[in-house]
């Protein structure tokens, strides 16, 4: 008998249906290998058990990979009741923990079945990764009506080897405010940075988790009927993006390192434009752009009308771009109409942080590659809302002047800048190995219970 559809809680219907097999693809032996030893590594240690007051937590869709079972694992050792929402077969393969619940209804359906589920369970906060999909907005509107926190993951703000995690909203519905003052007056009143380490991440892990999470998601759809993704290409095309992004890795590699030698063999002055991923919200709801495409028309054309003749603009590939659309090509077919061709490079892979000390200045709509700047010295326009974009921090004046006048951060408003986020929404770690995931999850879980950051 196929599974009935559900627009409230019954226990006749999804929410308490013991969960389905997986279709045969999921249950050959190496597939099952992978999406195991993906989830099996090591949990972090623990500390000894205090009762801080026990919570029930709902999990709805995180990354792709993990996170949100390494989280569930722990959040289960301290004593708190944990449920997973799981919107797709990605979501399901990742979890493999008790209380996973599957969603199957509309998204028109969706707020008064979530409604249920929190009254149910009794849920006093929710977490999830990124403000604006399609089925978090509703649902963060749902828990403030009804008093339920929202913690919210995210890329961290600041560059490398932190996390987001911030109450209520994240980037442009954020909390925090945009006053210089204020956060120099706050963070005087903070104890310093805890001691802060680097943590490893993997493409090639990275890579395959996509690979896998999309894999399960099309191949269950026939089981989640109304699921859409919220990134715009069917994950078949992402997954042939992300192969072919891997084949190709050792070719951009070469390539990169070509570019960087001749950058510093001529010394050339340079600005730096890092690309962010053409789906994100960050893009589509936090700027004035409708996609990358836009933004790199407008920037190139402000370079070729602006910058001087003598310096040249480099364009960075995100680490996480999945390949689907050839950014270097489309760099180069703009440059060429902008009459600026034999002046701007394609960055495909390397470190941002050697090409970013160098700049002249670092120009983004609003990624975190721009406190990566700010944290060299570097000066920074930002062409979107950031949460760094404030006066003394950022410049003010527009990205046609920038190219001519940029002007280096207040090294003490961004300290200040810098102070204030990790106390209010920033935790140690990172999502591309085990050893960053121990950490998220260790100061995550903290930060849920209303500790303050752990030693690390």
């Amino acid at each position: 008998m196929s599974p009935r559809r559900a627009s409230v809680i019954d226990k006749e219907t999804t929410l308490y249906r013991p969960l389905v097999p997986w279709p045969p693809l999921f249950r050959n032996r190496k597939t099952v290998f992978m999406s195991e030893h993906l989830q099996s590594a090591p949990r972090p240690a623990s500390s000894p058990h205090v009762d801080r007051g026990r919570k029930s937590i709902l999990l709805l869709q995180g990354l792709m990979g993990p996170l949100f079972r390494r989280l569930g694992q722990e959040l289960i050792r301290a004593g708190h009741d944990v449920h997973k929402i799981n919107f797709n077969g990605g979501d399901r393969l990742f979890w493999r923990l008790p209380g996973g619940i599957d969603y199957r209804g509309s998204l028109e359906e969706w707020p008064a079945w979530l409604e249920g589920v929190i009254r149910q369970h009794g849920v006093t906060d929710v977490t999830l990764f990124g403000d604006c999909r399609d089925h978090h907005m509703p649902a963060i509107r749902l828990c403030r009506d009804m008093g339920v926190l929202v913690h919210v993951f995210e890329e961290g703000y600041i560059r490398p080897d932190w996390v987001t995690l911030e109450l209520g909203g994240v980037n442009g519905h954020s909390s925090l405010p945009r006053d210089p003052v204020w956060y120099r007056e706050t963070a005087a009143a903070l104890p310093p940075v805890p001691p802060h380490a680097q943590v490893p991440s993997s493409f090639r892990r990275r890579a395959i988790e996509g690979l896998l999470y999309n894999a399960a998601d099309v191949f269950t759809r026939w089981h989640y009927p109304h699921w859409t993704n919220h990134r715009p290409w069917h994950p078949l095309i992402e997954g042939m993006g992300w192969a072919r992004k891997l084949r190709r890795r050792k070719d951009d590699q070469r390539r990169s390192d070509m570019l960087l030698e001749r950058l510093r063999d001529r010394d050339a002055t340079y600005f730096i434009f890092p690309l962010q991923l053409d789906s994100d919200a960050q893009i589509r709801l936090h700027s004035p752009f409708a996609g990358i495409a836009d933004a790199l028309k407008l920037v190139i054309g402000s370079f070729a009308a602006h910058a001087p003749a003598h310096t040249r603009l480099v364009v960075k590939e995100h680490p996480l771009d999945n390949g689907v659309r050839d950014w270097s090509q489309e760099t180069t077919d703009i440059a060429a109409q902008a009459g600026v061709a034999d002046r701007v490079d394609y960055l495909p892979a390397g470190d941002i942080v050697p090409v970013t000390r160098r700049a002249l200045g670092m120009v983004t709509i609003n990624s975190t590659s721009g406190t990566l700047a700010l944290a060299e010295g570097v000066p920074v326009v930002a062409l979107g809302h950031a949460v760094y974009d404030i006066a003394d921090v950022t410049f003010q004046n527009g990205l046609d002047a920038f190219w001519t006048s940029p002007a280096r951060p207040d090294p003490e408003t961004f300290a200040a800048l810098r102070r204030v986020l990790v106390d209010r929404c920033l935790i140690p770690g990172g999502f591309f190995s085990n050893e960053a995931l121990d950490k998220v999850v260790r100061h995550a879980v903290a930060r849920l219970e209303g500790r303050a950051l752990l030693p690390e």
